[in-house]
């Protein structure tokens, strides 16, 4: 950096909210500054953070760093708070439901990087700064890349994303025949009726709710995931999707035949990016041999499209499902950040995160072993101990 861009760097001013209250009222300018960040993803909204806060958030944990220029003008922000365990860290809002994570930066402000960083080591004092799920290209990246102290980069989990174009430029990317079974299908779905719906303003609520049991109603006895049922999900869920869908940062799908609603969908949505959050589907289309995922992906793929935006995320997991259509696989990385001081911390927690990376590889060969010698011609597979 040189030494002007350094000292424009230190004319701004940093601060850190603690208050969940302020935190609230930040909404007009937090939106403004998400909307001139252009990495920033839907989960970056301050609907989606500041919600999942009053669901997940911990009293005296909150720790957003907030820089601004002399006039007040924010111009950077990162979603901190204070993370549980026995070495001290800062890691951001969203928790496991949430895609990606991310600082925001407005893209008019080069200084707003390194200024941020002097913020966030002013808010870890003597903590590690964990940043999961950190998306290539992020804000984030810019942080790391300035920050003065240790800093480890790591691996996160993988994404699936395909070009946003409509469906028939989808089907190009697949063998032929692939893609004439699949033309059959959204025949069939076209033969049976399925209308879909874009829910909008004072039905957003109901369709929620419509949609979270559909969800569990799909997954009854296959193992559903636990936080997707609870009550402080789906008061989440209610309390952000509804903005969102008013500023344009999700949509919310109902899928119905013969009047019934018999699927919904939350796809949550940015200027270059869109993501299938969330869906239920009522088993009853299984037994009419309906295929939900392909149902679900050329409306997507249609809204996603017109909009203008360069990615159709399926977002984190690597499900077979996801594979028939010859998606780019993305990693996320782990930023980890900290202070000449508290080094041994970083190292630390690096080294634990190293570790149970190790140990669910080893535990992902050993069950890809296991599948293929029970495949083996006159192997007859082990049941029982010993």
């Amino acid at each position: 950096m040189t030494a002007r861009a350094t000292e424009a760097a230190r004319a701004l001013r940093t601060e850190i909210c603690r208050d969940e209250e302020a935190f609230g009222r930040l909404t007009a300018e937090w939106t403004a500054l998400y909307g001139r960040c252009s990495s920033a993803t839907p989960f970056q909204s301050h609907a989606w953070l500041h919600s999942w806060w009053l669901s997940y958030g911990r009293p005296g944990a909150l720790r957003v760093v907030l820089v601004r220029r002399d006039d007040g003008g924010l111009v950077a922000a990162a979603p901190l708070m204070r993370a549980r365990g026995p070495l001290p860290a800062l890691t951001q809002l969203g928790g496991t439901i949430t895609d990606f994570t991310d600082v925001l930066l407005d893209d008019g402000c080069p200084e707003a990087a390194p200024a941020l960083a002097r913020g966030i080591a002013r808010a870890a004092r003597g903590a590690v700064i964990d940043l999961r799920e950190v998306r290539p290209g992020a804000a984030s990246e810019q942080v790391f890349a300035r920050w003065r102290g240790p800093r480890r980069r790591l691996p996160d989990s993988l994404c699936l994303e395909l070009p946003a174009v409509p469906m028939e430029g989808l089907l190009e990317r697949i063998p032929s025949g692939k893609a004439q079974r699949v033309r059959a299908k959204l025949r069939k779905l076209d033969a049976l009726g399925i209308d879909a719906r874009v829910v909008t303003g004072d039905e957003v609520p109901a369709a929620l709710d419509r949609l979270l049991k559909l969800h569990q109603l799909q997954w009854r006895d296959r193992g559903v995931t636990a936080e997707h049922t609870s009550d402080r999900f789906a008061q989440h869920l209610t309390r952000a999707v509804r903005p969102m869908v008013e500023h344009g940062d999700a949509m919310v799908t109902e899928f119905r035949l013969a009047g019934d609603v018999v699927a919904a969908d939350l796809t949550l949505m940015s200027p270059r990016l869109a993501g299938g959050y969330l869906y239920g589907a009522d088993p009853a289309l299984r037994a009419r041999k309906v295929d939900v995922a392909t149902m679900l992906l050329r409306h997507g793929a249609g809204e996603t499209s017109a909009g203008g935006r360069a990615t159709l995320s399926m977002l984190r997991g690597t499900e077979a499902y996801k594979h028939h259509w010859r998606p780019e696989t993305v990693g996320n990385q782990r930023l980890m950040l900290t202070g000449r001081g508290t080094a041994p911390l970083l190292w630390l927690r690096a080294g634990a995160a190293d570790a149970r990376r190790w140990a669910a590889r080893q535990a992902r060969e050993r069950a890809w072993v296991g599948r293929a010698l029970g495949r083996l011609p006159g192997r007859t597979p082990r049941s029982g101990g010993g």
